[in-house]
């Protein structure tokens, strides 16, 4: 009995102790499942350390530049190394110059200190975590992928604000063919407005944050050059007239998702496209930005089935202005290197470089027939030069007290506007050959003017401003039609926009 006892005790302290066991590791597996969901996440490499890459680091270790002989644009170069050997040890980040020489206290760092600020430490912790994980790709990744594009094909543009909480920067402005509204840049949208009455009428989302330039087609489509400086750009196309939905009397429109509203996505680039210019009849459009380049398209058989015929790559900095002759033969350019330039599209050659600036060129124009250039910039003045033959200035006009940032003709040829940091627009006759007279000045501008436009006819003058600040004027008489400031729901303008 006793013996019975004691070995039905013992079979329950060793169920007992099984339970024990099995509830310990039970418990301990909660813990730990625990612990890994508020731990830290591992990193990724596309979503974590290629962006961190892209804003520090391409820039000099691009496919062009190659500083170093270190190309970092794809996984599988950027694990190659460049000169000094592999830059990525995986698991060993205090043995990997991508992470040592971010957070280097001695003199050799990257980026190089001449060249910009130091990685933030948060930053450079998670290229560390990475190294220290493995230095793996993520799947479905293929090693020569370019980073870039990878990281423009995952970006989502966010939604315009319904109010914005400072001043919208008015880059590019442009008359509707219709000659009621006027289209104004913003913030990850195209505004439209009647300008008569200053009434907003309808909102266009973009996946660009900032538009540089805008150009109307004969028929009625609207094309957008612009981007977010220092990630992407792009040229788009839209139906910006179309059915939309309406709220509070204005109507929204989707140029990210709406295949009714975007029409035709013409290209993108690494950095921001800053200027767009097409023939009177449509069947020509040029682009240039900063990579240096200008795209041009044949449009004759619609926007929709628009051909990249020619990629012209001359200029040694970014290209600010573009503008075609009636015919498309020449493409006329400007650019931070300090020239203007004349490529003939047709013989595929560079034929004229206009030198006489000696500073930054913003703007450039150019009669219909193409007997005339005109260009602006940070030397205050409008050139006026022939752009065949050799080149030559024909003449030299002040005026402005400032930087002149942009110059636009009107269809017939006959007036120039330019508008600068002096916060004036100056309107000038050129009817004459190789004359050029100023007709009058609109000053009461509270900033920089960095957008100017002619209305189809002629008849009017649009200047878009830093501030928001947006101004139609008759070029008859001179006088102004209405000013207001461009930015949707704006309460008082306060603060301040994004830095110049």
């Amino acid at each position: 009995m006793k013996r019975m006892c004691m070995c039905v005790v013992c079979a329950a302290v060793a169920a007992l102790l099984s339970w024990f066991v099995l509830c310990g590791s039970w418990l301990s597996s909660i813990s730990a499942q625990e612990k890994g969901a508020s731990g830290p996440s591992s990193v990724s490499f596309i979503r974590d350390v290629a962006p961190i890459l892209k804003e520090n680091c391409f820039a000099c270790h691009d496919a062009k530049k190659k500083s170093g002989k270190y190309d970092m644009t794809t996984f599988e170069k950027l694990m190659a190394g460049g000169v000094n050997g592999e830059a990525v040890i995986p698991g060993k980040p205090e043995e990997s110059e991508l992470y040592t020489l971010m957070v280097s206290q001695e003199e050799r760092r990257m980026p190089p200190r001449d060249k910009g600020e130091a990685v933030p430490a948060s930053k450079a912790e998670v290229v560390k975590r990475w190294i220290a994980e493995g230095a793996k790709l993520d799947a479905g990744i293929a090693p020569g992928a370019d980073l870039s594009k990878e990281l423009r094909v995952r970006w989502q543009p966010p939604r315009p604000p319904e109010a914005y909480p400072y001043p919208a920067l008015v880059n590019a402005v442009a008359f509707a063919p219709d000659g009621k509204h006027l289209v104004t840049s913003g913030y990850h949208e195209l505004l439209v407005w009647e300008w008569e009455s200053g009434r907003l009428v309808r909102r266009l989302r973009t996946r660009s944050e900032r538009t540089y330039g805008l150009v109307f087609l004969p028929d009625g489509k609207l094309v957008a050059a612009g981007g977010r400086p220092g990630q992407e750009g792009d040229v788009r196309a839209y139906r910006w007239d179309g059915p939309g939905m309406e709220k509070g009397g204005v109507v929204y429109l989707d140029g990210v998702e709406d295949g009714r509203v975007l029409v035709k996505h013409l290209f993108d680039t690494e950095d921001a496209v800053l200027c767009v210019a097409a023939t009177g009849d449509g069947k020509w459009l040029a682009a240039g930005g900063c990579d240096r380049s200008v795209r041009v398209f044949d449009l004759s058989r619609g926007v929709e089935q628009a051909e990249l015929v020619q990629t012209v790559e001359n200029h040694a900095d970014w290209v600010l202005g573009c503008a075609l002759t009636a015919d498309g033969q020449y493409l006329l350019t400007a650019s931070r290197d300090k020239t203007a330039k004349v490529w003939d599209l047709k013989a595929r050659e560079s034929v004229v470089t206009f030198p006489e600036h000696q500073n930054i060129v913003y703007g450039v124009a150019v009669k219909p027939d193409g007997s005339a250039g005109y260009s602006v910039g940070a030397d205050r003045q409008l050139r006026v030069w022939n752009p065949k033959g050799e080149g030559k200035q024909v003449s030299s006009s002040g005026g402005h007290t400032d930087e002149v940032y942009k110059v636009a003709i009107n269809g017939a040829g006959t007036h120039l506007a330019t508008g600068g940091a002096d916060r004036s627009v100056r309107l000038w006759d050129v009817s004459g050959k190789g004359k050029v007279a100023t007709v009058r000045q609109w000053g009461g501008l509270s900033d920089h003017v960095f957008a100017v436009a002619f209305s189809a006819d002629g008849r009017h003058v649009a200047a878009g401003c830093y501030d928001g600040t947006v101004a139609v004027w008759k070029t008859g008489d001179g006088s102004l039609v209405r000013q207001w400031n461009a930015t949707p729901g704006l309460k008082g303008g306060s603060g301040a926009p994004v830095k110049k």
